[in-house]
Order: structure tokens, then C-alpha cells, then sequence
């Protein structure tokens, strides 16, 4: 790896974003080999509306290659939110990326399509193409006027986190030791992100800021991609009280494929990323769970290369201090059993496993959000 692409790798490592940035750059991985990982079957799945609440889908700094396209193809993803700045990145340098996210999907029309609308999930799937709805999940691209948000939504943005780990101007993230909850200008940036249509997700927000931007909020509210406090106390989890009252909005919680679903070293099993799915499902409801892995759509190709280097990037944040709760260097940032482009099948083969119908799964895995984003977008 040279100089620039570990820079690149550290900056994302330092700021939280360890899973669906290393599936998606080539630079770390080969990322476009099989995994052999997708055997188990669910019928419904090719019929179905299937929505990732937070993946990655391509690099702005690679090529979009036809390998890459045939994978979206053979994914049966519908739709997913695709984080288009990474946490850090002011206005300017947001703004180019977005730009460069329409292009690439209006490059490759005949493959994507840009989501705006709930209708618009249900024509890519039509299509069978992959539908992209842009995301923000920091706000170091808003000023105190806050007028990136309607700019943003005008161009395709349709959803925004009040907070990363750290704090904001909007709120406090899961890491900030003490949450003084949503500010002033947060209430008003709520109020801006609702008129807008755009989705407001609390995803990283600390407990504070979570309530108090539910109880402010007038229209469905998001957790996009999280676990469960009950199940692993983690900061970047949440308790059945913040689920629930997420919910309680017409929201949803997604959950996600992510290292802090459990303690230890080993490798997280996918039975605890279906322990953690079912428990939001009976906190929260059949219409208010679902799945938003922060996985990049294509496969990690998990060889030596790739343990190596997350052994020593995660060994260079522990020396550095600035590791986060949960990470070893022996535990790759993904569920290896889930390790597919069709990871969404597997979890749904999963949950009919446990006795789950199909009518409850089809929303566990898409209806839940097409639902939600008709609501908030429409």
C-alpha cells in the first residue's frame, strides 16, 4: 500500500468509517473475487424489495468496471444509502463529491439509478437496476446558516445524520462523554431536514441527542445502522428505550454487520447478527426493524493480505490512542458468514430459519425502509 492510499485508509480508520470503506477500495483489497459464501437460499428473495440502509456501492477514486456492475446485477439489492462525504469533509469538498456521484450513476444509467422518491426505489427494481440514495453522516459541510441542507436536498441528497462519533453542531456523537443533547441550531436543522424531505438518522448520536431530537422531531425518524444495547453494551449501540422510541416516530432501526455486536476477539457468527435482529423486531415491532449493514455490496476478498492489514492498521489506532471501543486486531471489521453480495438472502434465510414468515421478512429486509422513505420523501 503506498504512502496516499494508507493516509487515506488512516483518515477513515480515525474517523469511525472501518467497514464499508475498506469493501470498497481496491487499494486495501481485491475486492471483485468470489467469496464462495451464498448457498442458502430464500425464495422470496429475487421478487422482493430489498433496501441496505447503509452500504457503499463504488469508489469515487476508481474505476466503475463491469465486474462491478455484475455484481450490483447479481446482489438483488433494489436500493441502498450510500455515505457520499466521508466524516471530515467540509462543504467544498462535499459538493464535489456529490457531483461526482451523479455522474458516475448517470455514466452508468443502463446499471443505476439516483433515488429520490419511494416510487423511484420500486422502478430500479423494475429495471433491475441498483438505485443509489445519497447520504450524509456528519455535517462538517453545514454552516450556522445551515443552507447546505436545502442546497444538498435539491441535488439528491436524501438523507443526513445530526452527528458522527464526535460532537457537532447539531447534536453529540455516541463518543462525547458528555451529551448536552440536540442544540438550538439542531432543532432548527430538523426542522429545515423535515421541510426538505429529507430523512433524519441518529445513527452515532449519543443518548441525549437521540431523545431529545425524538422528541423534537414531527415526522419519522432513523437509526440507520446499529445494534443492541441489551444484547452488547457498546457506544455505538442503543438502548431498547432509543429503539423504541425511534419507532415509536414511524421510523426504523437498521442493524448492522459491524464488530460491535459482541465482546471478545473472534469472529462474530451471523446467528448474533440474528440475535440482535430479532431482539429490534420484538422491541420494536415487524414494521419497524430492518438492516443497514455499513458493508460495501461487493465481498471483502478475506485472505492473508487483507488480515494483515487490518491487523496492523487496527495495532497502529490502539498505539495512536485513538482505537475505538471493541476493535481487535485478530477481528475483521465484517461478518465473514455474511461475506456475499447476497448477504441480504443470507439474512433472510436466517430469519425463516428462526420461524419467521415471509410477509415479516420481505420488510425486515426492504418494505420497512420503501415504507419510511414514502412517508419522510413523498
Amino acid at each position: 500500500m503506498n504512502d496516499i492510499k494508507r493516509r487515506a485508509v488512516i483518515k477513515s480508520l480515525v474517523s469511525g468509517g472501518l467497514g464499508s470503506f475498506l469493501a470498497i477500495n481496491s487499494g486495501v483489497l481485491n475486492a471483485f473475487s468470489s467469496t464462495g459464501v451464498g448457498k442458502s437460499n430464500w425464495g422470496q428473495y429475487d421478487s422482493s424489495i430489498v433496501i441496505d440502509g447503509l452500504s457503499g456501492a463504488f469508489s469515487l477514486k476508481e474505476p466503475v468496471t463491469q465486474a462491478l456492475l455484475d455484481i450490483f446485477k447479481s446482489s438483488g439489492i433494489s436500493a441502498l444509502n450510500m455515505t457520499v462525504p466521508y466524516p471530515g469533509d467540509d462543504y467544498v469538498e462535499t459538493l464535489k463529491k456529490v457531483r461526482k456521484t451523479q455522474a458516475i450513476i448517470e455514466q452508468n444509467s443502463g446499471h443505476m439509478s439516483l433515488i429520490q422518491s419511494a416510487s423511484d426505489i420500486l422502478e430500479a427494481k423494475r429495471e433491475n437496476k441498483l438505485g443509489i440514495i445519497m447520504g450524509f453522516q456528519s455535517t462538517e459541510m453545514l454552516d450556522e446558516s445551515l443552507s447546505g441542507i436545502a442546497e444538498f436536498a435539491k441535488m439528491g441528497v436524501r438523507i443526513m445524520q445530526v452527528s458522527y462519533n464526535g460532537p457537532s453542531i447539531l447534536g453529540s456523537g455516541g463518543l462525547v462523554k458528555k451529551d448536552a443533547g440536540i442544540t438550538s441550531l439542531g432543532k432548527q436543522a430538523i426542522e429545515m431536514m423535515e421541510a426538505e424531505k429529507v430523512l433524519v438518522d441518529l445513527s452515532h448520536s449519543g443518548k441525549r441527542t437521540v431523545a431529545s431530537a425524538i422528541e423534537y422531531a414531527k415526522r419519522p425518524i432513523v437509526i440507520s445502522h446499529t445494534g443492541c444495547n441489551a444484547i452488547y453494551e457498546h457506544p455505538r449501540n442503543n438502548d431498547d428505550t432509543e429503539l423504541k422510541a425511534a419507532a415509536d416516530t414511524g421510523g426504523l432501526v437498521g442493524l448492522y454487520l459491524m464488530p460491535f455486536l459482541e465482546g471478545g476477539e473472534h469472529e462474530i457468527k451471523a446467528d448474533m447478527v440474528i440475535k440482535h435482529v430479532l431482539h429490534a423486531y420484538n422491541v420494536c415491532g415487524e414494521d419497524h426493524v430492518a438492516i443497514g449493514s455499513d458493508q460495501g455490496v461487493v465481498p471483502v476478498n478475506d485472505g492473508p493480505e487483507y488480515r494483515e492489514n487490518i491487523r496492523k492498521e487496527v495495532e497502529r489506532r490502539i498505539a495512536a490512542g485513538i482505537s475505538a471501543p471493541g476493535e481487535t486486531p485478530h477481528r475483521p471489521p465484517f461478518i465473514p458468514e455474511l461475506n456475499s453480495e447476497r448477504r441480504m438472502e443470507l439474512i433472510a434465510y436466517r430469519l425463516s430459519q428462526k420461524g419467521l414468515s415471509d410477509r415479516v421478512i420481505e420488510k425486515i429486509i426492504g418494505k420497512n425502509w420503501l415504507r419510511v422513505f414514502a412517508a419522510v420523501w413523498n
